[in-house]
């Protein structure tokens, strides 16, 4: 047995407290389905982000192999974060509206852990932090990320200390603001895929799309369940619903990693 009146099972999991977080606000049985599912949404955000602060610690210790498998890893977390919207996917606009006042000025936007992934990503922006101005403890992990380098920050790093020719301003650019495009890094990378697909860096930049690509999924999937439910109405909590989610479904992640391609 574990402590008093607890098996060792539960000492480690918690699962008495995961399973009692669910504290539905209207009497409609679809809520219950909302809750979890967002409950367990945050869960994979969690993993994604020590997966790929794990890759980027790797990548600063030169360790390639253990870069690859965190990466890897992530990509498996990417694939149940996804199938996570099943629940919600086919939910009607009277279904959803039928617990929606429940939501109040609650907003998907407001979670911290989602915008650490999206910092990860290169999608910095300190506007970010205002809604948690109220919330110390998430406020100083938020403020920590967006001083830190984006995975990306530190894949192009590495691939300097690897000879390749990523200008300063790229290296030395402000990270607390959205990485754009650079033409040199899409050169780098145009140099890398035209190397034998055995390569270990081609296979660094398959992996990075691999990822890329779920998370295109992630966010397509987030705007078409989102237009099924509501439409174009405006989001929870002031958003601007559909509209800001076509906008981020239109951009890509690692977007030298894909223009490249139309120069190998």
């Amino acid at each position: 047995m574990g402590a008093e009146g607890t098996t060792p099972y539960e000492d480690y999991v918690h699962a008495d407290l995961l399973t009692h977080l669910q504290e539905p606000l209207s009497d409609d049985p679809g809520e219950m389905a909302f809750l979890v599912t967002t409950q367990v949404m945050e869960l994979w955000f969690t993993l994604l982000v020590h997966e790929w602060q794990t890759a980027a610690k790797a990548l600063r210790s030169e360790d390639l192999p253990r870069t690859m498998a965190a990466l890897r890893r992530s990509t498996y977390t990417l694939q149940a974060l996804n199938a996570a919207w099943q629940p919600l996917a086919r939910l009607t606009p009277t279904q959803f509206d039928a617990f929606r006042g429940a939501l109040g000025d609650g907003s998907g936007f407001q979670s911290t852990m989602y915008r650490r992934v999206e910092f990860l990503l290169g999608e910095k922006s300190a506007s970010m932090l205002v809604p948690h101005r109220g919330a110390p403890r998430e406020y100083a992990e938020l403020s920590k990320a967006l001083h830190e380098p984006s995975l990306w920050d530190e894949v192009l790093a590495y691939l300097h200390r690897r000879g390749f020719a990523v200008p300063d301003h790229v290296l030395r650019r402000d990270v607390t603001a959205r990485h754009d495009p650079d033409p040199a890094v899409e050169a780098v990378w145009v140099e890398i895929y035209r190397r034998s697909p055995g390569d270990d860096l081609v296979a660094l930049g398959e992996t990075l799309t691999d990822v890329a690509e779920l998370v295109w999924r992630w966010r397509n999937d987030h705007l078409v369940a989102t237009r099924r439910a509501m439409g174009a109405k405006p989001g929870t909590g002031g958003s601007a619903g559909v509209a800001w989610l076509e906008k981020r479904a239109a951009k890509l992640v690692f977007p030298e990693l894909w223009t490249a391609r139309g120069h190998v």
